[in-house]
């Protein structure tokens, strides 16, 4: 064999034929992965499959029933309480339940549109990555740093509005970059769209049109013009049809989780979250896309390292998200994750290189002329062992960003030999509605902490909400988390106000699902005065109020 026809070759190595068969082996494979994922996350209950998503995404998608129903979008039907905050994203939910599949289905299909929506991300991901540099590795690094990052499809797989916001932001970045300094109203009409799937999209809006303002000084009037227009014309238009619909200003999940929580508490806990996911992300690989300002200082790259740096400032403002005992980015910083790995990638290649250039120039080997065969045989052997080192990072940092807090089971529920987050509550929920719907008549009372699966599968139950999420009394409560710095990695937003009083003394449900943890004491007087508690399925126990007529007595067991 001639070794001297081994060598490295970079013009090869970026063939447009390799480079485009390289990325259609992960879109495949991520498409594998995807359906893997579909298939962890369903259950099979006396040979009926059942599909159920993120507890909050099945909150959406009881509204959307009822919208599909002719009730409106409302989680019990003559009730106007907004306990969501995507209203396109409930509407396409709406659609999906105008096909004559069961409820057990139903959520396969909002799964199937979040895998194809976050695979046509990774399209924009490498449009985007290419626009900076044409280096294989790093394309192929940024787009599978997206692809198989845990939390991006725990969110978007499981039925959050994440798939598509995250595709959106995405395709803003790559229409500005492709657009350079030229003023495109697409842009606007894309984020204006944006912030009718959520209202908080605002914030990356605002710092986008904020860039281009500053840097397309020709274009300034159109992007006022355009920019705020549409903007104000998108968050005024559904504040209004919100006002005229609900009663309300804001959706009620904004006064349940900001209203009636110190600021400086709510910051606080905001920071902490902050920390808590750059440590297990690792300070280093946290930190190592800000290097990318050593290489290249230009709008567009600000541009990107903005976006990202709004949505961690946002996440801090609110107090964060309600899981960050998972691990990984939450909701709000998760859509921009996309854009980090891209210069993550990007940053890596480039200190790489630059490392491997120092460490040839010190070594010797530039010499006068054209260098003669030993140096150019020596190049290459330094191009390869940084390409090598890449390699190494590169499985270090996959590995890393999905060890969400550290352990290895969030190894293992990423690569399904364990099953995947949230799917344990998932189940749990799923096996409790069934057996409610088994020892309950139509228009029982159902109270629940978890107000997604078991309210969704019970449409023809009245649902209550123990947390507020869709009560606007206990949305505009204080708190009752105790309130201390100590108490702050303890807060969850959004699970800090109940009234039992109001609940349980005056609404008397039928059924009570569980009680809020740690509360036993203060609920425990008005579950000992009205309230059985029962066995209703295997190693299921609820409370039932003694002698309710919408509860079939026969079908449980009193404790």
């Amino acid at each position: 064999m001639n070794f001297k026809r081994l060598r490295y070759n970079p013009k090869t190595m970026n063939s447009k034929f390799l480079r485009n068969t390289l990325f259609a082996l992960l879109i495949f494979g991520y498409i594998y992965y995807c359906q893997r994922y579909i298939a962890a996350t369903s259950f099979i209950i006396e040979g009926k499959t059942y599909y159920v998503l993120f507890d909050d995404a099945m909150i959406s998608m009881r509204y959307a029933y009822n919208l599909a129903h002719g009730l409106g979008p409302v989680w019990n039907a003559g009730e106007h309480v907004e306990g969501f905050t995507n209203p396109l994203w409930v509407g396409l939910m709406a659609l999906v339940h105008l096909l004559p599949i069961g409820l057990n289905e139903t959520s396969l299909v909002i799964q199937i549109i979040g895998a194809s929506l976050l695979t046509f991300n990774l399209l924009l991901v490498k449009g985007i990555i290419e626009h900076f540099t044409d280096d294989l590795f790093a394309m192929l690094a940024a787009v599978a740093l997206t692809a198989f990052y845990a939390p991006l499809n725990s969110y978007g797989l499981l039925g959050m509005e994440v798939s598509l916001l995250a595709l959106m932001l995405s395709a803003v970045i790559w229409l500005i970059l492709k657009n350079d300094k030229q003023f495109s109203v697409s842009i606007y009409i894309l984020l204006a769209i944006s912030t009718l799937v959520r209202f908080d999209m605002a914030v990356p809006y605002i710092v986008i049109l904020a860039v281009l303002f500053f840097v397309q000084k020709e274009n300034r009037n159109q992007h006022l013009i355009w920019g705020l227009g549409l903007l104000v014309l998108s968050l005024g238009g559904q504040t209004l049809a919100r006002y005229l619909y609900y009663g309300a200003l804001l959706p009620n999940t904004y006064y349940l989780k900001v209203e009636g929580w110190p600021l400086t508490l709510r910051l606080l806990r905001g920071l902490y979250a902050l920390i808590h996911f750059a440590y297990y992300s690792n300070w280093m690989l946290f930190l190592l896309p800000f290097t990318i300002f050593l290489f290249r200082r230009d709008w567009k790259v600000t541009l990107l390292a903005l976006v990202f740096i709004g949505q961690v400032a946002y996440s801090v403002y609110v107090g964060g998200d309600a899981w960050e005992n998972h691990g990984g980015a939450n909701r709000y910083i998760v859509i921009a994750m996309p854009l980090f790995f891209v210069v993550f990638s990007w940053s890596a290649v480039e200190l790489l290189k630059k490392a491997a250039s120092n460490l040839f120039a010190q070594g010797g080997v530039l010499a006068a002329g054209d260098g003669g065969g030993s140096d150019r045989h020596k190049g290459n052997l330094f191009e390869i062992s940084w390409r090598v080192v890449f390699v190494v990072l590169f499985t270090f940092s996959l590995l890393n960003f999905n060890a969400l807090i550290g352990e290895w089971k969030s190894i293992e529920r990423w690569n399904f030999t364990r099953r995947p987050d949230y799917v344990a509550g998932s189940d749990r929920n799923l096996q409790i509605a069934l057996a409610i719907e088994n020892v309950t008549e139509p228009g029982a009372s159902v109270a629940v902490i978890g107000a997604g699966t078991i309210p969704y599968l019970l449409p023809d139950r009245y649902a209550i909400d123990i947390l507020g999420k869709a009560d606007p009394y206990i949305a505009h409560q204080n708190v009752r988390t105790p309130m201390s710095i100590a108490d702050v990695p303890f807060m969850r937003p959004g699970h800090m106000k109940w009234d039992y009083a109001y609940t349980f003394g005056q609404l008397k449900p039928d059924v009570i699902v569980s009680i809020w943890e740690g509360t036993d004491a203060e609920a425990a007087p008005y579950l000992k005065k009205d309230y059985v508690q029962a066995v209703i399925g295997e190693k299921i126990k609820v409370y039932l109020l003694k002698d309710s007529p919408n509860v079939i007595w026969e079908n449980v067991v009193i404790k």
